[in-house]
């Protein structure tokens, strides 16, 4: 089955990508973004023996490919090596991208890869992949410095002859970089060479401006009142906002103030400024009168998600409405297995005043 690109890149809009050539630092720029926002990291060289287990010799015959020691793995001619590098690269990043989908689903992920320029332009968009560099010179010693490396050190320095192993890897390693190198410095992605001048935290600012990442400072959520400043704040936000289908009704809403009895919509805000909302409504897109409340109209700026800003207004909002005397409240979704991380069930398929078919969801509040 072969999905479009559209497609792919819808279901990892979650997905930022840290790749680049051999050395150039993505790994440890990869590991300090998310430690930085506590956000999981996918490393593909650690998934490669689990995804080699699922595998099979019809499908993916480069993954099962076996050697009998660095004599047979090395002794191969540049041009096997680099053959038998790339196939495993395009055998697994099937693999990779269905993990991806299942695991961003609700929620940020980093994921260093190994990704051509090719493959770049088909699974994401340009804002949310950052290229990590470096001109490729005596790859093999630069690579087996390194104490997580340990184990390739091990075993090239176990050939007969590691010097020719060694001069096979290094060319084999060097002809793929250089182009990968040179390709992507004339392209229009972003991309960060090395420099050991530079120190990580700046090489990690560099690429979290590049992605518009914010730390939450000074986060709060707030329930926003009639004819207040915050009501004002809001409004401008729903207007400059990129929800595109549902703002102009959103800003609508809140500038005629179209609220009842107890009605209302919750704010977050950081950094001085509002970076997300939601609604507590008695109905919703849906005609379903008999039900209520629902919480809704949840949206996040995009350079805030991931940072579980969605779970604390929902939060916020099931507090209110418990306060309220409700015992439930309801959440309707396009996409399955996103609420029930907030503790909501799937009760059943609705349709909506577009003739849409939905999921809706309850959270008992007692």
């Amino acid at each position: 089955m072969i999905f479009q690109d559209n497609i792919l890149k819808e279901y990892l809009r979650n997905v930022y990508f840290i790749s680049g050539t051999a050395c150039g630092g993505k790994t440890t720029v990869t590991k300090a973004l998310g430690a930085k926002y506590d956000i999981p990291i996918y490393v593909i060289d650690d998934q490669f023996t689990i995804h080699q287990i699922k595998s099979d010799k019809e499908h993916q015959p480069t993954m099962n490919t076996t050697f009998r020691d660095a004599d047979e793995f090395f002794g191969r001619s540049v041009e096997e090596y680099k053959k038998w590098l790339l196939g495993n690269s395009r055998e697994q990043l099937d693999y990779v991208l269905l993990d991806l989908i299942r695991l961003s689903q609700d929620r940020r992920i980093i994921c260093d890869l190994h990704c051509v320029v090719e493959d770049a332009d088909r699974i994401t968009d340009p804002s949310r992949i950052a290229f990590m560099i470096s001109k490729p010179v005596n790859i093999v010693d630069t690579y087996c410095n390194r104490e997580d490396h340990k184990p390739f050190s091990d075993f090239i320095h176990s050939a007969s002859d590691y010097e020719a192993a060694k001069e096979t890897c290094d060319k084999t390693l060097t002809e793929l970089n250089i182009s990968a190198y040179e390709y992507i410095k004339s392209s229009d992605y972003f991309w960060v060479e090395r420099d050991n001048n530079r120190s990580v935290e700046d090489t990690v600012a560099l690429v979290e401006k590049h992605f518009g990442w914010h730390l939450l400072n000074d986060f709060s959520v707030e329930k926003v009142d009639k004819d207040t400043p915050l009501a004002g704040e809001l409004l401008s936000f729903i207007e400059n906002c990129s929800w595109e289908e549902t703002k102009d009704h959103l800003a609508a809403l809140v500038r005629n103030r179209e609220f009842s009895d107890w009605e209302t919509m919750f704010v977050a805000k950081a950094d001085g400024r509002i970076v997300g909302m939601a609604s507590v409504m008695k109905e919703d897109y849906y005609p379903i009168p008999d039900l209520m409340p629902w919480v809704s109209s949840i949206f996040v700026d995009e350079a805030y998600r991931g940072q579980r800003i969605s779970g604390k207004l929902i939060k916020c909002a099931n507090e209110y409405l418990k306060e309220l005397g409700f015992e439930k409240s309801y959440i309707p979704s396009e996409n399955a297995g996103l609420y029930e991380h907030f503790g909501y069930s799937y009760v059943k398929d609705i349709v909506n005043y577009g003739g849409g078919t939905d999921h809706l969801y309850v959270k008992y509040l007692r």
